[in-house]
C-alpha cells in the first residue's frame, strides 16, 4: 500500500460515507501529508501499512519543535482518524496512535465584539459606494444569524423565508436547519438585492446565490475576511477579529441575555452540545443575576 492511493481513498471516505465538508476534509488531508512529507524528507521507506508508532513519535518530536500544542493536537486527532480507517478497511490489524496521547490544551474562549461596536462597524459602511449595501447586510447577517463563513457565501436566494421569519443554512457535511432573522436583517437584504445586487452581470451558475462579487460571481471565503477587516480598521477596532467573531458575538449576547444554550445549540448546527458550552464564559456578575433570579435559596 502507497500513501498517495490511501490518503485519495481516505479522503473519498470522509466525504461521501462521513458525509464532512470540503473544508474539513482539506484538514484531515493536510495532517497526513505533514508525516508523508517528514517520511520523505527523512529517506524512510515507511508504508501506511507498515508504519509503526515509534516513527509517528518521531515525527510527533519534530512537528513539537515548531508548532504549538493545538496544532499538535489537530494532527495527532487527523492522524488517529486515517490509521483508524485504515483499521477498518482490514489493511492494519491496529491503529499505531492509540498509545499516543494529545498534549492538553485550554479550551480557547473567543473573541467577542460588543453592540456597540458592532454598530460602530456598520455605521462605518459608506453606503454611497456600489458595495456599501452589500458589505452592511454581510455583517448583518453574520451577527445576526450566527453564520459560519461558508454558510454565508453558499446563502441563496431561494434560502430566504422572510414571511415565516427564517433562512435555511447548509452547514457543515451538507447538513441543513433553519435560523430565525430579523426584520432589520431581512430590511437590509432587501437593499442590497434592489440596489445592488440587481445592477450586476451575473453569471447563469450564480443566479441564485445571495452574496456576490463585483463579476456577479459568488463571494470566496477570503473576500468576507477582507471586508471584515477593512470594516473593522475603519471603525477604528483594535481587536484581531475575523467572520467568526460575529457568530461568537451571537452566542455570547444569546447567553447573556437568557437564551436556552440548546435553542443556540440548534441556531448554530452544533452537532455536540459540548461545542457550544464554549459560550459560557459569562462575566461573574452576570453569574450573579442568573443565580439571585433562579435559584431556590436565592434570599
Amino acid at each position: 500500500m502507497k500513501w498517495t492511493p490511501a490518503l485519495k481513498d481516505f479522503e473519498h471516505y470522509l466525504k461521501i460515507e462521513r458525509g464532512l465538508s470540503q473544508n474539513t476534509v482539506n484538514s484531515y488531508r493536510l495532517d497526513v501529508q505533514k508525516l508523508m512529507q517528514y517520511l520523505d524528507v527523512h529517506k524512510m521507506p515507511l508504508s501506511p501499512s507498515k508504519i509503526k508508532a515509534e516513527a509517528i513519535q518521531q515525527f510527533l518530536y519534530e512537528l513539537a519543535k515548531n508548532s504549538n500544542a493545538r496544532t499538535q493536537s489537530r494532527v495527532i486527532s487527523g492522524l488517529r482518524s486515517f490509521f483508524d480507517y485504515l483499521v477498518f478497511e482490514n489493511y492494519r490489524n491496529s491503529n499505531p496512535l492509540e498509545q499516543i496521547e494529545a498534549p492538553k490544551i485550554g479550551r480557547k474562549l473567543p473573541d467577542t465584539l460588543s453592540l456597540k461596536e458592532i454598530d460602530k462597524m456598520v455605521a462605518t459602511i459608506d453606503l454611497s459606494k456600489p458595495l456599501g449595501e452589500r458589505n452592511r447586510a454581510i455583517i448583518e447577517t453574520l451577527y445576526s444569524c450566527g453564520l459560519r463563513v461558508s454558510e454565508l457565501t453558499h446563502l441563496k436566494i431561494s434560502d430566504l423565508f422572510f414571511e415565516e421569519g427564517f433562512i435555511k443554512v447548509t452547514g457543515k457535511g451538507d447538513k441543513q436547519r433553519f435560523v430565525p432573522i430579523g426584520s432589520n436583517t431581512q430590511k437590509l437584504i432587501k437593499n442590497y438585492r434592489k440596489q445592488g445586487r440587481r445592477l450586476l452581470d451575473i453569471t447563469p451558475e450564480h443566479g441564485d446565490t445571495l452574496f456576490l462579487n463585483q463579476r456577479g460571481k459568488q463571494l470566496t471565503r477570503a473576500m468576507i475576511f477582507t471586508i471584515v477587516k477593512t470594516t473593522a480598521k475603519k471603525a477604528g477596532i483594535q481587536k484581531s477579529i475575523s467572520p467568526h467573531t460575529f457568530r461568537h458575538s451571537f452566542a455570547t449576547h444569546l447567553l447573556e441575555n437568557g437564551a436556552d444554550l440548546r435553542a443556540i445549540q440548534m441556531m448554530l448546527g452544533h452537532e455536540s452540545i459540548t461545542t457550544t458550552e464554549i459560550y459560557m464564559h459569562l462575566d461573574k456578575s452576570h453569574l450573579k443575576q442568573v443565580m439571585t433570579k433562579f435559584h431556590p435559596r436565592r434570599n
